[in-house]
């Protein structure tokens, strides 16, 4: 990924963003060209952990692969820098946190493996519900035959590389003027001026 120093994310950074936004792209090379799924993905440990659907073709090519994840993004108006009016050298771009992750994907078809990330990524989404619900709670058999229609991958041997860009390489009034244009924007926007402002 193209970044620069004043944009790049640090480790605590980059798992944040993961943390926040889990669905991951993921991407790998296959005979007839890249294929990329969306798939929840956790830590555990060193490595990165989910599943997919049998039929869904990525488990089908272990090795190198590419995960993405994207968090709010927001395009930047040139009419929202006060040195526009200054001297008119301003441009339109787009603010928004992404990490990559590349390492080599490994499946899991054992049984006792996909429940336990099932049950991890169950507990750790159902944390903020009042009344979490647990793959206890369905009937054993039911989750038993469920276990046989997933794969379980794994990304290992992990290269992380996070980008925050967020206006830091504009002035202090730019910067105030991208904040509180998108502070007042949809809500993907104030997701994206709350991020700004925690910089």
């Amino acid at each position: 990924m193209y970044n620069k120093p004043d944009f790049e994310a640090d480790d605590a950074e980059s798992q944040a963003i993961i943390d926040a936004n889990p669905l991951a792209q993921i991407v790998v090379a296959t005979p007839d060209g890249l294929f990329a799924t969306p798939v929840p993905m956790i830590r555990r440990g060193s490595s990165l952990v989910g599943h997919v659907a049998r039929p869904n073709q990525l488990w089908q090519h272990p090795g190198g692969a590419l995960a993405i994840f994207t968090g709010p993004n927001a395009y930047v108006s040139p009419n929202w820098y006060p040195s526009k009016a200054e001297h008119g050298r301003v441009v339109p771009t787009w603010n928004y946190t992404t990490v990559h992750v590349h390492g080599t994907l490994q499946i899991h078809d054992d049984d006792d493996w996909k429940l336990a990330v099932v049950t991890l990524l169950t507990d750790t989404f159902e944390a903020a519900q009042p009344r979490p619900w647990r793959v206890a709670d369905a009937p054993a058999d039911y989750t038993a035959a469920l276990m046989g229609r997933i794969v379980g991958i794994e990304l290992v041997d992990l290269a992380v590389e996070g980008k925050r860009k967020l206006s830091q390489n504009q002035s202090g009034d730019n910067l105030d003027g991208v904040r509180n244009a998108l502070g007042l924007g949809d809500p993907q926007q104030q997701l994206v001026a709350q991020q700004m402002r925690s910089l």
